[in-house]
């Protein structure tokens, strides 16, 4: 069983600033894709980023291109997620996902661990 721990989740201003971080004590952490996922109160999961297992390849939703950056420390067993230029609509639980066996999917279902999920609440 992979455990996934987020942090960094919490209260800012529209057009602030927030690093999410999770980390895994998995030592073949470094093999495994990583991304994130977030869920808004009523709303479904919905795909956030990902990041190839040395982080040499990402994906992002539409939403968070141009302001979210995943990245990633295999020494550290610890994948980040920056972002900046926050909005209210990006309130949400925040999950870090790790998928075991491929890389590239958006979909949740495709993701085999998940962590916690740490609240982000965005005010205007």
């Amino acid at each position: 069983q992979v455990q996934l721990v987020e942090s960094g989740g919490r209260l800012v201003q529209a057009g602030g600033s927030l690093r999410l971080s999770c980390t895994s004590s998995e030592r073949t952490f470094s093999s495994y894709a990583m991304g994130w996922f977030r869920q808004a109160p009523g709303k479904e999961r919905e795909f956030v980023a990902t990041i190839s297992w040395n982080g040499g390849n990402t994906i992002y939703a539409d939403s968070a291109k141009g302001r979210f950056t995943i990245s990633r420390d295999n020494d550290e067993n610890t994948v980040y997620l920056q972002m900046n230029n926050l909005k209210p609509e990006d309130t949400a639980v925040f999950y870090c996902v790790a998928d075991i066996g491929g890389w590239g999917t958006t979909r949740a279902a495709e993701y085999d661990y998940w962590g916690q999920g740490t609240q982000v609440t965005v005010s205007s």
